[in-house]
């Protein structure tokens, strides 16, 4: 998995041109207005090596809204803030059912099966909020991410939320108000449901681009370690079970498929980007908004796939 015998540039470029052909885009989520008026035509890739090297192809400097990928940043702030009493209210097995569904909620007295499905996200949120008003916690979260992100030259200011796409969330999220309440009744969410949402909206609306995703993405690739200012995010422990959680169910019901696909832990989201990490070796970022029928970007997977054969990232590929 040695990186620096690898034509990166090439492979990178070879993959935008690939992918540029593709006639079958996917289709681009559309139950947010936002989200639908995206074309399917983009497609970005990022790869932030472990010594800082990036290499970027097609619309890596574009932002892009990450919705579930933003999951993975607020798992770590609450191990952060509540440690391990986190697994007693949220589940760590894959869900085997779609990101939205509430009937395992019913028959396991309200704990959701893991962090990454959108009812286990929302206590995830819940947790978060602890003594703070919504919009500090907020706040909070989007200082976390522009310092992940930080790689000292680029800046980080422009992670924003979108406000578009958070109102758009808040407007359409009934099954998500669903799930809380439902949760709520179960005694599994502690504040005010319209509190907690309103966190869990917000998070889902921040805007990034590939490079600055590959970038904050680079602690679950170093051991937990930020490289770049060399603090520690988490612990060597945490990130490895992170990656673990990534690799089983941060796909949802397509999670089996992308770790046979690709074989790299991945988070999607339904804006189309999808966060791989390649540990010890590289944080990698792609985005296209078109999605396959389980709401993961279609070519973004291809273009992974398309990687890890070219360079033999795969975790279960033989260590040279």
């Amino acid at each position: 998995m040695h990186s620096h015998s690898l034509d990166l540039k090439a492979i990178t470029a070879e993959i935008a041109a690939e992918i540029a052909r593709a006639t079958d885009r996917g289709l681009v989520a559309d139950y947010i207005p936002a989200l639908g008026a995206i074309s399917p035509a983009h497609f970005g890739m990022a790869i932030v090596l472990a010594d800082g090297t990036c290499h970027l192809a097609g619309d890596a400097d574009v932002a892009f809204s990450i919705q579930s990928i933003s999951k993975v940043f607020s798992l770590t702030m609450a191990l952060g803030a509540v440690g391990d009493a986190i697994w007693k209210r949220v589940g760590r097995e894959p869900s085997g059912s779609a990101f939205n569904s509430i009937i395992q909620l019913e028959t396991e007295r309200g704990i959701p099966r893991n962090p990454f499905i959108n009812a286990g996200a929302i206590v995830v949120c819940d947790m978060l909020l602890g003594r703070y008003e919504p919009r500090e916690a907020i706040g909070d979260m989007l200082r976390f991410v522009r310092s992940l992100a930080d790689d000292g030259q680029s800046g980080d200011g422009d992670i924003v939320i979108d406000e578009h796409v958070a109102r758009g969330e808040a407007e359409t999220g009934f099954r998500n108000m669903a799930l809380a309440n439902y949760m709520r009744a179960f005694g599994n969410i502690h504040h005010p449901v319209e509190r907690t949402l309103g966190l869990y909206f917000h998070q889902c609306a921040i805007a990034m681009s590939c490079r600055q995703l590959a970038l904050a993405g680079r602690y679950l690739m170093a051991g937990g370690r930020n490289p770049a200012t060399g603090r520690s995010v988490v612990s060597a422990q945490r990130a490895r079970r992170i990656n673990a959680l990534m690799l089983m169910c941060g796909h949802y019901d397509g999670s089996g498929e992308f770790a046979f696909r690709v074989g790299l832990p991945g988070k999607s989201g339904v804006g189309g980007g999808i966060l791989a990490i390649a540990p010890g070796v590289a944080s990698i970022a792609v985005w296209s908004p078109g999605l396959n029928e389980r709401g993961n970007s279609q070519l973004g997977t291809l273009a992974l796939e398309r990687l890890v054969r070219k360079t033999g990232w795969s975790i279960f590929e033989p260590v040279p």
